[in-house]
């Protein structure tokens, strides 16, 4: 039996008869012309199925890690919302963590405590309207402190809360 996550996945990349989309593509499909999800919701389902290896990524563009034509998409298929049991609550919480690393981080590299750290980080946040995440990122460019380390995890926050 297959799961409903390789049947939804499945069905996109038959639908777009193409072998690798982008990010955008695939929950653009979802949420605007598929209206199965919310725009939030297709971007959660997508980094899920990234994180569960069910896609792979290779630069700007994303692959199933599976045979697609081997997947039966049952006629008149629309998804349930039991695809994101559990998630939701699990990326969240990976996405609280990377700015408690960040500060951490520059605590550990600066003569900053880490309210002061917090402190720049909100400020900066608020002035250039921006997320603190990307403040944080700021203050470790600023400090020369290497940050490559959390792009990925930031981006995908970003993602998600858009």
């Amino acid at each position: 039996m297959d799961s409903e996550k390789e049947i939804i996945l499945s069905f996109l990349f038959k639908r777009s008869g193409k072998e690798s989309l982008k990010f955008s593509d695939l929950y653009l499909a979802l949420s605007m012309d598929l209206n199965w999800f919310t725009p939030a919701d297709a971007k959660t389902f997508v980094n899920m199925a990234l994180d569960e290896k069910l896609l792979t990524k290779k630069g700007d563009l994303i692959k199933p890690s599976f045979d697609v034509y081997k997947i039966d998409v049952p006629i008149g298929f629309y998804p349930s919302k039991l695809v994101f049991e559990g998630k939701k609550e699990k990326l969240s919480k990976k996405n609280e963590d990377v700015l408690n690393k960040i500060v951490k981080q520059i605590v550990e590299e600066t003569d900053l405590s880490e309210q002061q750290v917090t402190e720049k980080i909100n400020l900066i946040a608020k002035e250039k309207n921006i997320t603190e995440e990307v403040a944080a990122l700021l203050i470790c460019k600023e400090h020369d402190i290497k940050f490559y380390d959390f792009i990925e995890d930031i981006e995908e926050k970003i993602f998600m809360s858009s």
